[in-house]
């Protein structure tokens, strides 16, 4: 059985100092918290740790099996997921490679949801929500429980994919399920290439919203999280892709942003209406959009192009970019190449961040698309993971298992250099 060690580092350090009740903006309900930011400030977070000496870290315990998916937080509650195999010994391939093959591993699984207390690291509660086979294979980076949990504090929702979706009451009571059948997350264009799925779900005023761009029958959907009943669903023409939806606001109105490559889009959050849309980008999409200044913010980087996009939130219609062209009535700015892979960008004051592949860390002013640097930190690791940030410090954490901490701003200061291992 596969076992990875999991370091409350981050978030344990952002919350140590908040009592058990905490206001909502104190919370970390979702994939990279509220709305997608990344960011919790008045954290007290520390620059350096060691994980061997157990400097600055207040607790790390071992979660059995393999998972991408993050911690979320709701007062003093952590949830995780995770998928255990006593017979899958593939383990994980971080880095950069080429192969774009699906790993043997037709073993039985169990796919579960683990709560632990924030301030101990003691589990409270472990429910299994799926056994069996897994009904899609997963890429050497991937694993079988990609999708980061959502919480609203009074119930818990976990995305399996092809395995289904799960909601638990706090106490890890099962409320409801949905079987949506064999998601196929695929690479487009070869269909045998079998990459597992990783949309997590969010929460929204009582709305559970997924997004899932799979090679067959594409849709975005909402959900009653108390019951589970389907309030609305809208069909995607979309190649498969890997994003998570984000929330954003128009003149009082609420709406759901999905990044793309055919079917990058706004959609209204009460009816699921189409806003806007827009095509182009990489093609294969796995960031979310970030929302700030009145802008969304969206990134990608596959294929021929690499484009970050500030989009208005007033935009309708399709706003698709001729060629060459890089502003229009509805898209204050946009370069064709800048964006990252995998990794969803961090907006903090006037700035955006992201990191690349090739080990960069890069700035960007978030109201121009000014380029402000491109800087390689420590031994230039490659990047998958999506840098956080607090108290004006962001963690950019590399495919080695190094958290390179740099100081927010136009200029780049490297902090520290941590392991976590």
């Amino acid at each position: 059985m596969s076992t990875r060690f999991f370091i409350i580092i981050i978030l344990i350090f952002a919350y140590s100092a908040c009592t058990m009740q905490t206001s909502n903006d104190r919370q970390w309900p979702s994939y990279r918290g509220s709305f997608a930011a990344g960011v919790l400030n008045n954290s007290n977070l520390p620059e350096t740790w060691d994980a061997e000496t157990g400097e600055n870290i207040k607790w790390k315990v071992k979660v059995p099996g393999l998972g991408l998916s993050s911690p979320v937080i709701w007062d003093n509650k952590l949830f995780i997921t995770t998928a255990v195999s006593e017979n899958d010994s593939s383990g994980l391939a971080p880095g950069i490679f080429g192969s774009i093959g699906s790993v043997d591993d037709d073993s039985e699984h169990e796919w579960k949801v683990l709560c632990y207390d924030k301030l101990t690291g003691e589990k409270i509660w472990e429910q299994t929500s799926y056994v069996g086979i897994p009904k899609q294979k997963r890429h050497p980076k991937s694993t079988h429980a990609n999708c980061t949990a959502a919480t609203n504090g009074n119930y818990v929702v976990a995305f399996f994919g092809s395995e289904g979706l799960y909601c638990y009451d706090m106490d890890g009571d099962l409320q409801w399920k949905k079987d949506f059948g064999v998601l196929k997350a695929v690479f487009f264009a070869v269909a045998s290439a079998e990459w597992e799925y990783s949309s997590s779900p969010i929460i929204h005023d009582g709305v559970v919203i997924i997004q899932n761009d799979v090679l067959e029958n594409s849709f975005v959907a909402a959900f009653d999280v108390k019951t589970g009943e389907e309030i609305w669903k809208k069909e995607r023409e979309e190649f498969p892709g890997w994003c998570t939806p984000t929330i954003y606001f128009d003149e009082g109105k609420t709406r759901v942003a999905l990044n793309g490559y055919k079917h990058r889009g706004g959609y209204d959050f009460e009816t699921g209406e189409e806003i806007w849309r827009m095509s182009g980008g990489g093609d294969i999409q796995v960031p979310t959009p970030i929302t700030g200044h009145g802008m969304v913010y969206f990134n990608s980087a596959h294929g021929r192009q690499s484009p970050i996009l500030a989009i208005k939130s007033s935009a309708t219609g399709d706003i698709t970019l001729p060629d060459t062209v890089t502003s229009s009535e509805y898209i204050t700015w946009s370069i064709p190449r800048g964006g990252s892979y995998m990794g969803t960008m961090l907006l903090i004051d006037d700035y955006l961040y992201n990191a690349g592949w090739n080990g960069s860390l890069s700035c960007y002013n978030a109201l121009t698309g000014e380029h402000m640097y491109s800087e390689k930190a420590g031994s230039g690791n490659s990047y998958t993971s999506s840098p956080v940030a607090a108290d004006g410090k962001i963690y950019f954490g590399d495919d080695k298992g190094t958290i390179n901490v740099v100081q927010a701003g136009p200029e780049f200061k490297l902090l520290a250099e941590n392991l976590l291992h």
